[in-house]
């Protein structure tokens, strides 16, 4: 049984949070493990009310420093102190953000009951962030007004699935078990050889999940998404207002769908949308004109990879 793989939508608004949508925000599931990605405003009040238990998040990613992305951290942050949580926190962001964190606590003289490990993200090219035992999770660069990372998340491959029928004919020594497992053929000391192909099933693929926060439309990110089975890229403007796009260094919805199809995406999932449109269902109708498999992020849906 495949381990769970899921996106929950908290925000999917731009710079204002008006329409009944909020700033943007994601709570990640994989396997046993809680990410967070983004923490605009109103963050912690979203985790509540969708049932994600922020207490099981460990690790935060933060795309840039525009306030609707990360304003809701030091609250969340609080939150997590008033909590009396203990367990270590990771936070991955741009340079800046320790030093806005740091100076906000110092000021409301507030020592936190837990630590903060800070990693401090580049915008130059793909760069692992996190190495877990079951997924990897990388930063890479986007193009926008100021420091700007998108994130991958990548499963590891997953342990083989072993033949029971074929076991039942052949007894097979555990080290020899616990190598097909891993994908590799086994050869003992006596000789004897085991071939993966032989007693295992074929691999289950690795899933992967794609972040695109605020970007200009720029082809050159597409090596680092491609073929990833869900990507969230921005889609703050329709077609018509791609000179406000361009001028504020943000996509259509069109341009999203292209990113998707060149890099050969096998879902898009458009958010980040402009208060200037309450009924967003014309940008699913442009995207989709380039990219079927196309979906409008809606707050509080899940979203399995």
């Amino acid at each position: 049984m495949k381990p769970e793989f899921e996106v929950t939508i908290l925000g999917n608004t731009s710079s204002i949070p008006v329409h009944g949508r909020n700033h943007t925000a994601q709570a990640v599931q994989i396997g046993q493990e809680w990410l967070l990605i983004d923490c605009g405003e109103a963050t912690q009040i979203q985790l509540r009310k969708f049932k994600v238990k922020a207490s099981k998040i460990d690790h935060i990613f933060i795309s840039h420093l525009h306030g609707d992305h990360y304003l809701g951290l030091v609250g969340l942050l609080s939150s997590f102190h008033l909590g009396k949580r203990s367990r270590p926190l990771s936070i991955y962001g741009p340079k800046g953000l320790d030093e806005i964190i740091t100076t906000h606590f110092r000021w409301s003289n507030t020592r936190l009951t837990y630590p903060i490990h800070y990693q401090e993200t580049k915008d130059n090219q793909l760069n692992l962030l996190l190495n877990h035992p079951k997924f990897m999770v990388y930063s890479f660069p986007l193009k926008h007004r100021l420091p700007t990372t998108g994130f991958l998340i990548r499963e590891k491959p997953r342990l083989r699935n072993l033949i029971k029928a074929k076991l039942e004919e052949q007894k097979l020594p555990i080290e020899a078990i616990n190598s097909l497992r891993q994908g590799m053929d086994y050869i003992g000391v006596d000789g004897s050889f085991y071939a993966v192909r032989e007693f295992c099933y074929p691999p289950e693929p690795v899933r992967s999940y794609a972040y695109c926060s605020d970007t200009i439309f720029w082809p050159e990110l597409i090596e680092y998404i491609q073929g990833v089975d869900l990507l969230y890229h921005e889609s703050t403007f329709l077609e018509a207002d791609k000179q406000r796009a361009d001028l504020t260094y943000h996509s259509t919805a069109s341009q999203a769908a292209e990113i998707a199809k060149l890099s050969k995406a096998k879902k898009l999932l458009l958010g980040h949308f402009s208060s200037r449109y309450k009924d967003l269902s014309p940008m699913k109708a442009e995207a989709e004109n380039i990219f079927p498999e196309v979906e409008l992020s809606e707050e509080g849906k899940t979203y399995s990879i």
